[in-house]
Formats: C-alpha cells, sequence, structure tokens
C-alpha cells in the first residue's frame, strides 16, 4: 500500500509547474486564435485590394478572396492546437483520415469546390450578369468556393451551389448586349390590322431605347376562331429590357379590343 501510495503522490511543486505551462499554453492558444483570425481578415482585405488594382474578373476577386480567408483561418486553427501540444504528424495523420471521411460524407461540397473553380475557368458567366439557372432569374453579384449569390427581380438573394449550377442549363440574357423583346399580342379579327401596326410602328419609332438595327418585326400566328395573335419583335440593349417590355405592353393594351366570345 505504502509504494501504491507513493505512486500516487506528486510534489507540489510539479503541478505547479504543470498548471503553470498548461494555463500558458491554453492562453497562447486563445491569443494565437484571435489575432490570428484578426489577421485571416485582414489578408482577405489585402488580397481583394490587391486584385481590384489589377483589374481581374470579380468573380475571380470574390472567388480567391474566400478561398484565401478559409485556408488561412484553418492554419490559424493548426497552430493554435500545435500550442495545446496537439503533435503536427499525429494530427496531419488524423485530418488525412477526416478528410477521407468527410470526402464520402460531403462529397456534394467537394462538388460545390470543383463547381467553382469550373465556372472562373469556363466563365459561362460573371459578376453582374443576368443569368438563369436552376429555376432562378437574376442578376449574379458574388461567385465564392461553393456557392455563387444571384439578386433576384423581387431584390431577394438566393445562394446556389456551384456544382449542380455548372452542370445545369444556363441561360445568360447579358452575355451578348442585346436581347430582343417579344410581344405576343391576341389580335380580333375585326379590328383594323394595318392601322393598329402603324399605330405600333409609331411608338416604337419614338422609344430612343428601342434600337433600329435589327429593324422590328411584326407578323401573325395562330389563327382561330375569332382571333389570331399578333408578334412584335424589337431589339434593346440587355440592360433595358424590362424598361421597354413594360412600357410597350402599358401603352399597346388600351388599343385592343376584347375577343367576341362564342355564343
Amino acid at each position: 500500500m505504502k509504494d501504491f501510495s507513493d505512486l500516487l503522490y506528486l510534489d507540489s511543486s510539479v503541478v505547479n509547474e504543470w498548471l503553470t505551462k498548461a494555463a500558458f499554453n491554453i492562453i497562447t492558444c486563445f491569443l494565437v486564435l484571435i489575432f490570428g483570425f484578426w489577421l485571416s481578415k485582414r489578408l482577405a482585405k489585402v488580397v481583394s485590394l490587391f486584385l481590384k488594382k489589377r483589374n481581374l474578373d470579380q468573380g475571380l476577386i470574390t472567388f480567391t478572396v474566400s478561398f484565401t480567408s478559409i485556408l488561412s483561418r484553418v492554419m490559424v486553427l493548426l497552430l493554435a492546437l500545435t500550442q495545446l501540444g496537439v503533435a503536427m504528424t499525429s494530427f496531419v495523420a488524423l485530418l488525412g483520415a477526416v478528410g477521407i471521411a468527410f470526402g464520402v460524407a460531403f462529397g456534394g461540397i467537394l462538388t460545390n469546390f470543383a463547381g467553382g473553380v469550373l465556372i472562373l475557368v469556363i466563365k459561362p458567366f460573371k459578376i453582374r450578369d443576368t443569368i438563369n439557372a436552376l429555376n432562378v432569374t437574376g442578376e449574379v453579384t458574388e461567385i465564392q468556393m461553393f456557392n455563387t449569390y444571384i439578386r433576384a427581380v423581387d431584390n431577394k438573394v438566393v445562394v446556389l451551389p456551384n456544382g449542380p449550377l455548372i452542370n445545369g442549363v444556363i441561360t445568360n440574357f447579358t452575355r451578348e448586349g442585346r436581347r430582343r423583346v417579344d410581344l405576343i399580342i391576341p389580335f380580333p379579327y375585326q379590328l383594323n390590322a394595318l392601322d393598329l401596326i402603324s399605330r405600333i410602328k409609331e411608338l416604337i419609332a419614338m422609344n430612343p431605347l428601342i434600337l433600329k438595327d435589327p429593324a422590328p418585326a411584326f407578323y401573325f400566328t395562330d389563327f382561330e376562331g375569332q382571333s389570331g395573335k399578333l408578334n412584335i419583335n424589337c431589339w434593346v440593349v440587355t440592360e433595358n429590357y424590362s424598361l421597354v417590355h413594360r412600357e410597350l405592353s402599358n401603352a399597346i393594351f388600351p388599343w385592343i379590343e376584347p375577343i367576341p366570345q362564342n355564343s
């Protein structure tokens, strides 16, 4: 029993030394985390300013800044753990095992990262382009490591995962710079077609936002018992599409007579 009690006996100086060292390591760990995360934030801002001065693509800037911020925070976390006595070799081995498990369980996240890289390489769209993808239409505001941010027409922010985004159908309304305004108007047969088209042509000619080339087009389709459809095509700069579409629709609507109903 005496030998066992001797094993349990600890010199107070040894205990104090161990507690002092542990407290110092814990405080150092917190200081590394606080200063490291602050430095990470500053580094991301410096990288952003540097890339902006080089006039690089805005999507590349947001992606790089996001990647820099996450990578630097991971490095700070690793450095903080070493202050607690965690051996880096053991931690790297553990990190590798966790990485494999993470890859299997969260393959979608890795897919989104790869999708973000492909977006920057292929460039199906860029910041401030208006696109339709994954049943969402809006303006691209950010391209980050895992997600792309879209501001919809009603000012909602929609976050799209990069993996499904790059693998789906993307309609870019901005890339070509011009867009065609298509109006389809129900046209009762008793209405004077030449008069209506003349008035619409005059309306289009007076609108400075509508391009002269290509020239506006008018044609009839869908002939039915009491009416057909008048199709109007004209071209505008992409940013004016919604405004012109709305102005033409509101101006033409009062000129349309009701279609007779079969008794």
